[in-house]
């Protein structure tokens, strides 16, 4: 694209011509950091050139973390264009320069590479796609949720879980049962946050008996944010839980629905082994504001720990 030099006046693009086009890739790729630098429109030609045709892959990367901050359309398109580049450093670097844009423009150019026939464009896609919020990702991200790739469908269900889309519910809940894969699994059941009535509680109860601890583990959290008291039993029973990082995530979500049942099994907790599981069970036995939690509470004030102590004179303080 050596008519980038004879169309331009801008002496410091001119300058820099010598080493953009040097024969040695680390010198282009230098070269290339100066020119971002100059934030000037006729050298973002170049970039985008440099990312399609650069010889080297080194260089071909480098354009696309530079392109990063620009949301102009054809920079977009350009960095979707890379995803397929036969380097996966470069797929890699456009990859990670797309999910920084912030536009809903941006997201319209990069709609259509989410049902790209290669795997990890899609994957690509939709992650960029999960923070923008653009609407029409919706239908799309739908349709994912039954792709045959798990990598695919777990940015499928992020996607959703950003825009909040309600109608993805029952679909959701399926994934959080069903799913083969783990983290698809528990993707699904922390997206099952999204409901705020009963019908979601049937697959979180499930997923709080999922063979993996994580997908037990953003069950128990997700129950608390959805905020039924139906939850309670099974919160309590997995006070139970082979896995410390599932009770503490049941302690702490049974604090937040303030769930009185629970009073014998937080009390138990409060004598753990492991600090952070006495403190979540401290405050959560300040949040049931029930006073029969006072000689347990005031038994536990000399505990080892700072922060449990702390927890529990917060706690106290509640109560009393």
């Amino acid at each position: 694209m050596t008519s980038l030099f004879e169309d331009t006046d801008n002496d410091d693009i001119l300058a820099l011509q010598p080493r953009l086009v040097d024969e040695d890739p680390g010198v282009r790729r230098i070269a290339l950091i100066e020119l971002a630098d100059l934030e000037e429109p006729e050298g973002l030609l170049w970039l985008v050139d440099r990312l399609a045709h650069d010889a080297s892959a080194e260089v071909r990367a480098e354009a696309a973390r530079l392109l990063e901050a620009w949301e102009d359309a054809p920079v977009v398109a350009a960095l979707c264009q890379a995803l397929t580049d036969p380097s996966p450093t470069v797929q890699g670097a456009a990859a990670q320069s797309l999910s920084l844009l912030k536009s809903e423009a941006a997201g319209r150019v990069i709609l259509p590479w989410a049902a790209h026939e290669t795997v990890s464009v899609r994957v690509a896609a939709f992650r960029a796609l999960r923070e923008l919020r653009l609407a029409d990702a919706a239908p799309v991200a739908l349709i994912a949720l039954a792709d045959t790739d798990a990598s695919v469908r777990r940015e499928a269900v992020g996607v959703l879980g950003w825009l909040k889309h309600l109608d993805a519910l029952p679909a959701l809940a399926r994934l959080a049962s069903a799913d083969p894969d783990t983290e698809v699994r528990r993707a699904a059941t922390g997206a099952l946050g999204l409901g705020s009535d009963a019908h979601v509680l049937p697959a979180l109860r499930q997923a709080l008996r999922d063979p993996a601890w994580a997908v037990r583990e953003e069950a128990a959290t997700t129950l608390g944010k959805v905020g039924h008291a139906d939850a309670g039993p099974a919160l309590v029973e997995a006070l139970g839980d082979d896995y410390w990082q599932v009770r503490l995530r049941a302690t702490r979500s049974l604090g937040r629905l303030r769930y009185a049942p629970a009073l014998s099994g937080l009390i138990e907790t409060l004598g753990h082994r492991i600090s952070n599981l006495r403190k979540e069970a401290a405050l959560a036995l300040g949040e049931l504001n029930d006073p029969a939690a006072i000689p347990a509470l005031q038994a536990a004030q000399d505990d080892g720990d700072p922060e449990v102590r702390k927890a529990v004179r917060i706690a106290l303080a509640q109560v009393q």
